[in-house]
């Protein structure tokens, strides 16, 4: 191949990239764009409900009158303005302010500084960074806004799609996330040990997998590493998978460790062991050895030292904090599931197998006499 053909290979490769770049800015752009218009839009009609009493009956009228006026115009379907109209109420300024996260954006908003009826800086930084459906979707799913914003945070900071971020709604991941038992406090210095505390979770959920008892340690791993993308997706941002039973050499012996990451943000090597049954302090001494393994032979001069992460069925997490207290290495214990428990007060107005069965053959004794 001719030195041209590679100087134009590399050309073609950078403005593509270039162009990739634009075309996203753009589109983050606009996204942004809309959502403080369909601010704007909701908190025009509401106030005029206020000030005028006008009540929902105006919406249909809107809609189609903007509908017919503006043809090109989307998204400005009966059930859309809606939602645009509780969007700006619920993120109105006074109601902010009046919310448990009120010293959290005291430094972003204040209403002595921004007029009242100003975009708040909470929709601009935050909200309109995510798609609409979004918005609309922890609007649903939340009343506490300290909880739809810290799921509107993970949706930028981990690029999660609608599904996904359904999913993780689902699995309560803002009730999972820094709950696992660790020693990072002592034992990383900070910021890292609160950074690396936040990052680990309990319990994982790891629905994507179809495991039944009995199963072998072994079938959970393999599952895991065919479900490589589902289970990065659950570890969260950051983690780079290395390897499964990842080979070590010390002396004459050969150790192999179950799951090894990188993660990017912490810059250190996570060793994840995995067991079934509940957690037994000796787990921990295996896991502070594999740590200071990987700190030897894989860590880079720049690394951070290696965390590793037991994963069990059950953890007592007295026991496992006392475990830990001497542990020289940093190491966290957190639970796995394969499905979450429904609450109780749900589960128990749930029909049972018998329930339902009688209601089948009821239905099928009407059709029948129907005929």
């Amino acid at each position: 191949m001719s030195t041209d053909l590679v100087f134009y290979g590399e050309l073609l490769g950078d403005l593509k990239t270039r162009v990739r770049q634009a075309q996203l800015k753009a589109s983050l752009a606009v996204n942004a764009e809309m959502i403080l218009l369909y601010w704007d839009v909701g908190q025009m009609i509401h106030q005029r409900q206020q000030q005028d009493g006008w009540g929902t009956g105006v919406i249909p009228r809107l809609s189609r009158d903007l509908r017919n006026d503006l043809p090109e115009l989307k998204g400005f379907s009966e059930r859309n303005i809606g939602y645009m109209i509780r969007f700006a109420r619920e993120y109105d300024v006074s109601v902010i302010l009046q919310q448990p996260v009120a010293k959290l954006v005291e430094s972003v908003e204040s209403s002595a500084i921004i007029p009242q009826s100003s975009c708040p800086r909470i929709v601009r930084d935050l909200l309109a960074q995510i798609p609409w459906g979004h918005n609309i979707l922890l609007m649903e799913k939340f009343k506490d806004l300290p909880t739809r914003l810290w799921y509107a945070q993970q949706t930028i900071v981990n690029g999660w799609s609608r599904d996904t971020l359904t999913s993780m709604i689902k699995n309560r991941t803002h009730k999972r996330q820094g709950a696992a038992v660790t020693n990072f406090a002592n034992r990383l210095p900070a910021p890292q040990s609160e950074l690396a505390r936040q990052l680990l979770k309990d319990p994982y959920v790891f629905d994507f997998l179809t495991l039944e008892e009995p199963f072998h340690e072994r079938e959970l791993e393999v599952g895991l590493v065919e479900h490589v993308e589902k289970f990065l997706l659950e570890l969260g941002q950051g983690f780079a998978f290395v390897g499964r039973q990842y080979p070590l050499k010390v002396s004459d012996d050969d150790f192999y460790l179950d799951l090894l990451f990188y993660h990017l943000k912490l810059r250190c090597f996570v060793v994840i062991e995995l067991k079934k049954g509940k957690f037994k302090p000796e787990y921990a001494g295996k896991v502070n050895f594999y740590c200071s393994v990987v700190d030897d032979l894989l860590r880079h001069e720049f690394d951070q030292p290696t965390i590793g992460l037991i994963l069990c069925q059950t953890t007592d997490r007295v026991l496992a904090e006392y475990t830990l207290r001497d542990i020289h290495k940093p190491i966290g214990v957190a639970d796995y599931e394969f499905t979450r428990a429904l609450p109780q007060e749900l589960s128990s107005s749930l029909p049972s197998i018998e329930e339902i069965e009688t209601e089948l053959q009821n239905e099928l004794m009407v059709k029948a006499d129907q005929t």
